[in-house]
């Protein structure tokens, strides 16, 4: 393979094209397994005693993930949704089979596999693979974010450059998410101060943010597995990932991410 972007990439080298690659490979082998199972009829669903939902894919998909990282990484720590955490250092990879498995379940093609790669607990690399929509994106600290179908088949992406929430589109969580934080009117404030809101959901929401189509995206619950690879393709695209506590990166439980310039302004009106 040859570098992690096209020739735009600056022709350069980061220390972390190995590992983008072999994520994009775990991509591939993974979308030989969900995608046929995707409106399959015979696809076994069950509910996780925190009630989110499991299916057979999920599974499949990160018994898969984690076999190749075996071979391919034996010394690095594995994170994921399904198995949990297994070996120990300073190189995690962090894993979501399926992010968006209610969309799944109900045929709704809006749903991803991410995987990062997490280094002295800095998220360096983030992978999000939608091939139901036949789309990729993907970031390397010090690399660019990109989009595409392919490592050959790409385009540099960047968030956009609104400074005003009046001229802002945002994305949210349901509101009744947001009722267990306590912030449900502020969100409400904010979204009749932007100039659209909806609910894209899941990964997709970060997703059109680093592409500049969104420039706000919060949700009040996430796990690390949820945020780990949007973090890289966000900042790496020019914007801002933190809790709703301001605190930069994928640990504080929850996200507010933003192109960056109305990054204060929107913890000011939902912040915690």
């Amino acid at each position: 393979m040859g570098p992690v972007g096209p020739a735009a990439s600056v022709g350069r080298v980061t220390s972390y094209d190995d590992d983008l690659r072999l994520a994009h490979v775990l991509a591939d082998a993974v979308e030989r397994v969900t995608l046929p199972r995707f409106r399959a009829q015979d696809l076994t669903v069950a509910a996780k005693p925190d009630l989110t939902l499991v299916t057979d894919a999920d599974r499949s998909a990160e018994e898969l993930i984690r076999a190749q990282l075996g071979r391919s990484r034996p010394r690095d720590a594995v994170v994921g949704e399904e198995y949990g955490t297994t070996g120990h250092g300073p190189r995690r990879w962090v894993v979501d089979p399926i992010d968006g498995t209610h969309n799944f379940v109900r045929g709704v093609p809006v749903w991803a596999t991410l995987i990062s790669l997490i280094v002295d607990d800095a998220p360096v690399l983030g992978l999000v693979a939608a091939p139901a929509l036949g789309r990729r994106w993907w970031a390397a600290v010090g690399s660019g974010a990109w989009a595409g179908r392919s490592l050959t088949s790409a385009q540099r992406i960047s968030v956009s450059e609104v400074s005003r929430l009046e001229d802002a589109s945002l994305s949210l969580a349901s509101v009744t998410s947001w009722d267990a934080v306590g912030r449900t009117e502020a969100v409400l404030d904010l979204a009749r101060t932007c100039w659209r809101e909806r609910g894209f959901g899941d990964f997709w929401s970060y997703m059109l943010l680093a592409e500049g189509a969104l420039d706000i995206a919060a949700e009040p619950e996430l796990a690390l597995y949820d945020m780990a690879a949007l973090v890289p393709i966000v900042t790496e695209a020019g914007g801002r990932f933190s809790s709703l506590s301001g605190v930069d990166g994928p640990f504080g439980g929850n996200a507010l991410a933003t192109n960056g310039r109305l990054h204060d302004a929107v913890l000011d009106r939902i912040g915690l």
